[in-house]
């Protein structure tokens, strides 16, 4: 039985009844340049022609500015299914996005101390 809010895509005993990739039509590359905490937003343009139930359960949680991460956390989708998504959704011009506010150094040793002492705090 699928869980509430979840749709027919999910079952409980089964888990995701159709494959993450056929979401996308196998898709794998965005047309648009999106990282995980890049803010999308819905424009409030209906996107003409059908997109599939993915794409208006990712547009209704846009509602507000949203990461791409917590997108795809909500739809239980890997993140680059989700970044096809939310493209095709810029694309129609049905969401708008932002780059992440913020310049950051991946390899910046005291952002990932923070990282792994919060970590630690969780464990």
């Amino acid at each position: 039985m699928a869980a509430a809010g979840d749709g027919p895509w999910l079952d409980d005993a089964a888990g995701r009844l159709v494959r993450p990739f056929t979401v996308s039509n196998g898709r794998t590359e965005p047309s648009v340049a999106l990282d995980l905490m890049s803010q999308v937003m819905a424009t409030g343009v209906t996107p003409l022609g059908y997109l599939g139930p993915e794409h208006a359960h990712a547009l209704d949680l846009c509602r507000g500015p949203v990461s791409v991460a917590e997108v795809a956390a909500q739809l239980r989708l890997p993140a680059v299914v989700t970044k096809v998504l939310l493209s095709d959704l810029v694309d129609c011009g049905a969401l708008t996005t932002k780059a992440p506010a913020y310049h950051h150094n991946p390899t910046d040793r005291s952002l990932l101390e923070a990282v792994l002492d919060g970590l630690r705090r969780q464990l």
